[in-house]
């Protein structure tokens, strides 16, 4: 029997262990897609106690504790960090065979040196020792600790990248970009938060949105500016893919009515979302950046708690939209004007991971390798089994060697593990095809697969430069 989160975790022979220890461990983190704080970056914050960099804002844990039947007060609500941390411990052992159960241990061990297990038993120590340590643990020594390289955030248009332009003038640590999250500029069917949300871009930028024109003058202005700071990603969270048909002429009239403060019909929103999806992959292709789609999640799903607590605070759940189709149609759309970006697909319904996998095959342009990524397991797939689904479903239908890896897509600075998380799972099932002959063993390809996979292709495919930007 072996020992729990031993030397191997994860490896289960000795071809997977040697390309793992020889050529996966020793990779940088190249972290393209993540929701860390710009502000807590550039201020290189000291958090004071394992609660607030563990367990605020970790809608994974709040989910968990929740099903454990945790009071909200220790949640979300006014109970002090260290109650909050003692109901998590508490929960821990309610975790078996859930992904939290590793990510919690290999944290504390990574982060801390921790090798306890947590439960309301030890919680105490290990509440001391990991303190003690957090006083000399910035987030610039997190990064340092974990070798991360590339860090790009997650940004609205709205924001002026003040933190973006501390980090691209201060010396050493990781290189720090925005990624540009335009979201809200799609939700005319929230007329009230729309017009907030414009009224806001009409001020950052000077230039009156009156109409569709200057509206989306603005939003090209807003993405050179992100450009000016080295951005060169944006990223769409979306049910599924907008593409129905509408030219500007309709999107115009549908945008004057919702900045009038009349709600579109279903319709007219899916008309007008489709051409500023568009619209947004024009922009992404003439500036040479790669776009995201993160597809397939219902969001806020219990309304109640969202009055409460806001979004992203854990009522979100996998969905099952069509989405090939749609896709399919954006995509063609795109290509057929010579306007196709770099583009990362991610979906959070299982049952999608072919659909991505094949379609983007459909789109490879024959000059850049791996145009078009079938991204990461996302969400509630980002576990031991999501992982293999997807890295099964890729090498079936296009290729592994040219996969862009893994990425944080995390709030939390203690998620860094998740990198080695996934990499001992991609060295496990190719060493597992090597000892089973499915796969010659050849030292150099596959060396050079898994530190594709792990660093290299993502540094090669998203081009972010060798310095840190400080805009204009």
């Amino acid at each position: 029997m072996r020992s729990f989160l031993d030397e191997n975790f994860l490896l289960y022979n000795p071809t997977s262990q040697r390309l793992y220890f020889e050529f996966a461990e020793s990779c940088p983190i190249y972290d393209y897609h993540c929701h860390l704080p710009p502000a807590d970056i550039a201020a290189n914050r000291v958090f004071e106690n394992l609660t607030q960099i563990w367990l605020a804002g970790d809608h994974y844990k709040w989910r968990a504790m929740r099903a454990n039947g945790i009071p909200e007060k220790y949640i979300t609500g006014d109970a002090s960090d260290y109650e909050k941390f003692l109901a998590y411990a508490r929960t821990v052992p309610r975790l078996l065979r859930n992904p939290l159960y590793h990510w919690t241990h290999l944290e504390l061990r990574r982060y801390f040196g921790i090798q306890e297990l947590l439960n309301e038993e030890s919680a105490s120590g290990i509440w001391a020792r990991a303190n003690e340590q957090l006083s000399e643990l910035s987030t610039q020594r997190i990064f340092e600790k974990f070798k991360v390289s590339v860090i790009c955030t997650t940004d609205d248009p709205v924001d002026n990248l003040s933190n973006h332009k501390a980090l691209g003038q201060r010396v050493g640590g990781p290189r720090v970009y925005p990624a540009f999250r335009p979201d809200a500029g799609l939700r005319v069917d929230d007329v009230s938060g729309f017009n907030s949300w414009v009224n806001r871009l009409e001020q950052i930028t000077g230039a009156a949105c009156n109409d569709f024109r200057g509206f989306c003058s603005a939003l090209s202005d807003r993405h050179q500016f992100f450009h000016s700071f080295g951005g060169r990603l944006s990223d769409h969270g979306l049910p599924f893919c907008y593409s129905a048909e509408c030219d500007e002429s309709e999107a115009a009239a549908i945008y004057s009515r919702a900045r009038a403060a009349q709600r579109p019909s279903s319709q007219d929103c899916l008309k007008y979302q489709s051409y500023l999806l568009k619209f947004f992959g024009q922009l992404d292709a003439g500036a040479g950046w790669t776009k995201q789609l993160h597809l397939g999640a219902v969001r806020n799903a219990n309304r109640r708690r969202l009055q409460q607590f806001g979004p992203d605070t854990g009522y979100d759940s996998i969905g099952d939209w069509p989405q090939a189709e749609g896709l399919a149609r954006y995509l063609d759309e795109l290509e057929s004007s010579g306007q196709l970006p770099k583009m990362v697909l991610y979906n959070v319904n299982p049952a999608d991971n072919y659909v991505l996998a094949s379609l983007i095959g459909s789109f490879q342009d024959g000059v850049i390798p791996g145009k078009m990524q079938f991204g990461s397991g996302w969400w509630f797939l980002d576990q031991k089994e999501g992982m293999e689904w997807q890295l099964n479903a890729l090498s079936n239908t296009g290729l592994l060697s040219r996969f862009v890896g893994m990425l944080t897509d995390s709030r939390s600075f203690m998620s860094y593990p998740r990198h080695e998380y996934f990499r001992r799972l991609l060295c496990n099932l190719i060493g597992q095809e090597v000892e089973r002959g499915e796969i010659p063993w050849d030292e150099q390809l596959l060396g050079e697969l898994i530190r594709g996979v792990c660093f290299e292709n993502a540094e090669a495919y998203f081009e972010l430069g060798g310095t840190k930007a400080s805009g204009d």
